[in-house]
């Protein structure tokens, strides 16, 4: 009988061009079978433009795990996952220890499907929806808004059915006036048109407090916001809460979360609408599968934060496949390694949608090694 041979941890660092070029960094996973099977996962130490030593930690925490995996059986991966966790408990559960186990969990889930022939979405209860809306998720980086709100127009003309646009402070002081920031949203909708969604992601280098918020997201629904992501730190819990009885836009938060304890916290103290969350942070696809029931259960809309490798957006889209609580998927519209080199099949949209992958074991991606190679650090 096939058992896991090995577990290899890789990071990968490569210039993001939806980000200007900047570089960011990933943790990879690797679990190989006795029998040459290889399963692929992945953790994001950092999901914007520095810490490499985020990376480092995170390997090291992996391949000290590496002892609980090796040697089992590559279809029973929850008792290897239960098994991690009782493990990571002492050092955990979040921060360093919530990646490294992300990253094992989305491998070992790849693999069971890939020796068993079945896909990740029919491994998990099977799909409920095939297809689902595409934005196209960005950061602002230009420092003209009218220029920045015309780049975004050209992508909603080139099928997607919206944006979601990240300020930050490399984004020509967007997200540190208000009246600035509310001028760019109107050119935003004059741009992509009346019927294309408009969400905005408050920048983490930035800090709104809940009034000045309140100011923005005001101004903003005059043009049509659907959701406004991240506003306030997520410890704010009296923020969070003044701004939900306070604006109509749906209010998104959680993807600085790490498990579901968590988002069992946001969810009782009704301060979200839409929960996001990443597998590769957040205990991998076990992980957001337990959050996706959760918001089931709670009414609550769920969307994943899947801003990194074609990796994450397979895992990504099949947990969002065996649910009817998700508005929409985003991918990023500019091709960049880790999703156009990574995979010879990128995802991609066509006509504003995104398909559910049905056909391929697994993940239902051949990921290329000699990328991989390339890009590692």
């Amino acid at each position: 009988m096939s058992k896991i041979a090995s577990v290899t941890p890789i990071s990968v660092a490569y210039p993001e061009s939806n980000d200007a070029g900047n570089t960011r960094y990933l943790t990879l996973c690797r679990i190989e079978t006795t029998d040459g099977v290889v399963g692929w996962g992945e953790c994001i130490p950092m999901s914007g433009s520095g810490f490499p030593e985020a990376c480092r930690a995170t390997e090291a925490l992996i391949t000290g795990l590496a002892d609980l995996v090796v040697g089992q059986d590559p279809v029973r991966n929850g008792e290897i996952v239960s098994t991690i966790l009782k493990r990571t408990w002492w050092y955990g559960p979040e921060g360093i220890a919530a990646f490294a186990l992300s990253a094992i969990d989305i491998a070992l889930w790849d693999l069971k499907g890939k020796v068993l022939g079945i896909p990740l979405v029919d491994l998990l209860g099977g799909p409920v929806i095939k297809r689902i809306p595409a934005v196209a998720a960005t950061h602002a980086t230009l420092s003209d808004i009218q220029a920045e709100a015309d780049r975004h127009g050209e992508m909603v003309r080139a099928g997607f059915k919206g944006v979601k646009v990240g300020l930050s402070e490399r984004s020509g002081d967007l997200g540190n006036n208000v009246d600035r920031d509310i001028a760019f949203v109107k050119s935003l909708r004059d741009a992509v048109g009346p019927d294309a969604d408009i969400m905005i992601d408050r920048g983490q280098s930035l800090r709104w407090d809940v009034s000045e918020a309140i100011r923005r997201i005001r101004g903003f629904e005059e043009y049509g916001l659907r959701w406004i992501e991240e506003p306030l730190e997520p410890h704010d819990i009296t923020g969070f809460r003044r701004l939900k009885a306070t604006v109509d836009t749906l209010i998104a938060t959680g993807e600085r979360e790490w498990n579901t304890r968590a988002y069992q916290r946001l969810l009782d103290e009704d301060i979200v609408d839409i929960v996001g969350c990443d597998p590769g942070r957040s205990n991998g696809i076990t992980g957001f599968v337990e959050l996706v029931r959760l918001a089931e259960q709670r009414s609550v809309w769920f969307n994943a934060h899947s801003w990194s490798s074609a990796i994450n957006t397979a895992a990504s889209l099949a947990v969002t496949a065996i649910s009817k609580n998700a508005l929409v998927f985003e991918l990023k519209p500019d091709e960049n390694p880790m999703q156009h080199e990574l995979v010879d099949e990128p995802f991609e949209q066509h006509d504003g949608w995104v398909t559910i992958p049905t056909t391929k074991p697994g993940l239902g991606i051949d990921v290329n090694e000699s990328v991989v190679k390339k890009y590692q650090i």
